[in-house]
């Protein structure tokens, strides 16, 4: 039995270390005193998973530094906005070697890294890993079966890892394509709202076919030019999960699209979510990573104009229809 630990118990968070509790020692540390009480006494967490009971055997904490002092494995499950901060208070209290696996789908705003990498400039020395996948929380909180990756350059750490968070119905697959596995997980989520403001504007299933799957070419095309591999793009780190982001009316991106393309506000869309959409903060980024490595992302630069306000979703989807198209491996 492993000493695992959890930081951040939103849903996917708090979903994750209900796997980890099921064979292994779990602690999901929660930022709120309230949270880490309601987890202990009731076995619920109703501000993020509503109706699902959680079992016995996991415990809540509030306290980083008890947390995971004493762990085997440290899983962050943090919005990428606040992955650093919280990776760092909790540095001095972690055991020297033990893995650190991400669970953030992002990348970080200013420095443009990915999670493992913000994981090996914070605690130099741990391998760091990301899982990622077509994961819907309240799915597998419901029993239902799923698949998913932990992508590590390390395949007997990822070995190791897949042993801790393997279950009969949550298939875990190992790849050493770590960048890839991370690039396809934070740019599904701009396709996500592309795809949902499709169905806000009622589109059409063509248009959201054609979306995601010319999503699917851009992410492809940014991923291998900063290194991954082609062939995780078709797998369940990329067309996996962008297909059950975009097509599931469980996404956070795809809600948030949707209600862009219904004509309300940014702004008072994020503020009645109770849970992080994060590919409104990663379109800008994705911007950013397509003119520093030279790649036409026509569709993410469109999410990008909607999300700071430079156009709308009505006007993002007529411009995307104005280009002429090339080849179909082409650049759009």
């Amino acid at each position: 039995m492993m000493k695992v630990t959890v930081l951040g118990a939103g849903s996917w968070g708090t979903t994750v270390a209900t796997i980890a509790c099921r064979h292994n020692s779990t602690t999901l540390w929660a930022r709120k005193p309230e949270t880490a009480d309601e987890i202990n006494t009731a076995h619920t967490n109703s501000g993020y998973l509503k109706g699902f009971e959680l079992p016995p055997a996991l415990r809540a904490s509030s306290d980083l530094a008890e947390a995971v002092s004493e762990c085997d494995v440290l899983v962050v499950g943090v919005p990428s906005q606040g992955f650093r901060e919280v990776l760092t208070d909790a540095a001095p209290h972690i055991r020297p070697w033990i893995p650190v696996v991400s669970l953030t789908k992002g990348f970080e705003k200013d420095s443009l890294l990915r999670m493992t990498q913000v994981i090996k400039q914070v605690v130099p020395g741990h391998p760091a890993a990301a899982l990622t996948g077509p994961n819907l929380a309240k799915e597998i909180m419901a029993g239902l079966a799923a698949a998913s990756v932990m992508a590590t350059e390390d395949m007997a750490v990822a070995s190791k890892l897949q042993e801790v968070l393997h279950l009969p119905l949550f298939r875990l697959y190992t790849n050493d394509d770590v960048i890839g596995c991370e690039v396809a997980g934070a740019l599904k989520n701009v396709i996500a709202i592309a795809a949902g403001m499709a169905e806000g504007l009622s589109a059409g299933d063509n248009t959201r076919a054609a979306v995601i799957s010319r999503g699917l070419a851009e992410l492809t095309r940014l991923g291998v030019a900063m290194g991954g591999h082609p062939s995780t793009f078709s797998g369940l780190a990329g067309m996996g999960d962008l297909i059950a982001t975009c097509m599931s009316p469980q996404s956070r991106n795809r809600y948030v699209g949707e209600q862009l393309g219904r004509g309300r506000k940014l702004e008072e869309i994020l503020v009645e979510m109770n849970m992080v959409a994060e590919g409104v903060k990663t379109a800008s980024t994705v911007v950013a990573l397509a003119e520093q490595y030279g790649v036409d992302m026509p569709i993410c630069s469109s999410i990008n104009d909607v999300v700071t306000g430079a156009s709308n979703a009505a006007d993002a989807y007529s411009g995307l229809l104005r280009g002429r198209p090339g080849h179909e491996r082409g650049a759009r």
